[in-house]
Formats: structure tokens, sequence, C-alpha cells
């Protein structure tokens, strides 16, 4: 999805294996040819998972090597084949995770924060202006933002707009900037003032 291409990123596995999932299969054969798929599949993904917890050289080239196995493999069930040589394309943004540990190896997080959004536009059909749209989307940010951050929204806009009896909230960036140098970041692109 275009909203997701910001900086390095990683194809989500997730949809990865829900191509695979939802292939139509008319056999037995085939059938057993997709679980046996999608078993391998959500094997690697946890070895992936494992592998980024804790890298390693040996076992970096090791994954490298099983996931030319498993979207190489040739099972017999043409469609299921010809997706699999589609997925192993895409070998670099899928194993974006053995170059940088730290990027999630699926997008539903991100998909998450989006789709109260998404919803309201299905029912509304959107806003009649960009000043709408824009104001629908701020709103919507600091809202998701306040709900990560465990400050209740309301509060937040209360102790922005002054009003009285509202507890004093600070900034939203000085919240985020204060829990990001009490806690360790991976990303090799942060840095600390």
């Amino acid at each position: 999805m275009g909203q997701f291409k910001v900086g390095p990123h990683a194809l989500c596995w997730v949809h990865a294996e829900r191509l695979v999932h939802k292939l139509d299969t008319f056999t037995d054969d085939n059938r057993r040819a997709q679980s046996f798929i999608r078993d391998l599949i959500w094997s690697f993904y946890r070895d992936l998972k494992a592998y980024a917890r804790e890298p390693t050289p040996q076992r970096k080239a090791a994954l490298s090597a099983e996931f030319d196995r498993i979207f190489t493999h040739k099972t017999g069930f043409v469609t299921l084949d010809r997706l699999l040589a589609r997925l192993h394309d895409n070998k670099s943004e899928l194993l974006m995770a053995l170059e940088r540990p730290e990027i999630p190896l699926n997008t539903n997080g991100s998909e998450n924060d989006i789709r109260c959004q998404v919803t309201k536009r299905k029912i509304s059909g959107g806003t009649r202006s960009d000043a709408g749209r824009d104001c629908r989307d701020t709103f919507l940010g600091l809202a998701k933002t306040c709900a990560k951050l465990g400050i209740a929204f309301w509060d937040y806009l209360g102790a922005r707009l002054a009003i009285s009896g509202q507890p004093e909230i600070p900034y939203l960036p000085e919240i985020v900037r204060n829990r990001l140098t009490a806690t360790t970041c991976f990303c090799p692109y942060y840095r600390t003032a």
C-alpha cells in the first residue's frame, strides 16, 4: 500500500501468506500442496522473528537459503507454483529483516491505525473539502497518539484549549521524546539530541 512506502520498508508476511491461503483449490492434491506451503511459510516466519531478536551472520545465510527452497519449490499445483515464483521475485523486500532486524515483519499495526479512518470514509463518503480531510486526519492522528501513550484524548484537547479544570498535559512531541529517551531504541537511524 502506498501509505506505508516511507523509508526502507519490508513487504508484509501476513499479506504474502494470505495470497497462498486465498488460492482456490479444486483437488485434494491442490489442498495438500497449499497446506504444505502454508506450514513452511509460517515456520519460516517464526524463524525470521527469532532471527530479528538475535541476528547472526550464519542464521542470516541459512534463512536466505531456506527462503529460496520454499519459494522455488514445485508443488505441481500450477497456480500455487506461479504465486511462489512471484513471491520469490520480492525476496529483498520480504527478507528486509535480515538486513534491518528492527523493521516489522508485518504491517498490521499500521493498518490498524488507519482502519477507523477507512471505515469512516466508507460510511460518510469522505470529506467535502481538503480542509475537512486535513482536520479529520489531524484529529485522528492526535487521538491515536494519545491512545498509544495512555492519555485521554479529551483531556489532552482540553489542556491544549486551556479549558479550566483540565489536567496539565505536556505537548505530545515532548511526551514521545521523553519516552524514547527512557527506553532503548534499536533503530540505527534514531539519534537522541
